[in-house]
């Protein structure tokens, strides 16, 4: 894919509708403690967001989960909106959030170190532990 594109979407309850603006097709999974406690298993996410516009961002409650980023929910319905490094430089968006038939490519799991033994995925993708990941954003050296 060599253009952006444009999704929308919203919460369960339309409190908060976004668009964003993605630069590829490709839906990352992160298997990360942090994550999966987050929401249940392994949060599958857009990780190529170069924009994105919330229209309700009042209703938009943000907990600092590390000391490098944040997650984004609405604090009425507690759907998940975003994962960002408080740097802003990254945003992730949940794919399901602007799924409605997009030819997503699922390409990419990323604290592949963490993921329990209790699922597996069978499409064939590029897998980075945490300290990769760490390395390729300068994030720190935890999770």
């Amino acid at each position: 894919m060599s253009a952006t594109t444009q999704h929308t979407g919203s919460c369960l309850c339309g409190a908060v509708t976004l668009s964003v603006e993605v630069a590829s097709d490709e839906v990352a999974a992160c298997h990360c403690s942090l994550c999966r406690r987050w929401g249940g298993g392994p949060l599958l996410a857009l990780e190529s967001v170069s924009t994105i516009d919330l229209v309700g961002e009042h209703n938009v409650t943000v907990y600092p989960s590390s000391d490098w980023a944040e997650r984004g929910f609405c604090r009425h319905c507690g759907t998940h909106l975003f994962y960002r490094l408080k740097s802003g430089e990254h945003h992730a968006v949940p794919v399901g959030l602007v799924d409605q038939g997009h030819g997503w490519h699922f390409a990419t799991q990323i604290f592949i170190d963490e993921k329990p033994g209790y699922y597996a995925f069978a499409n064939e993708t590029h897998d980075m532990t945490g300290d990769q990941v760490f390395a390729a954003f300068n994030a720190g050296d935890n999770n």
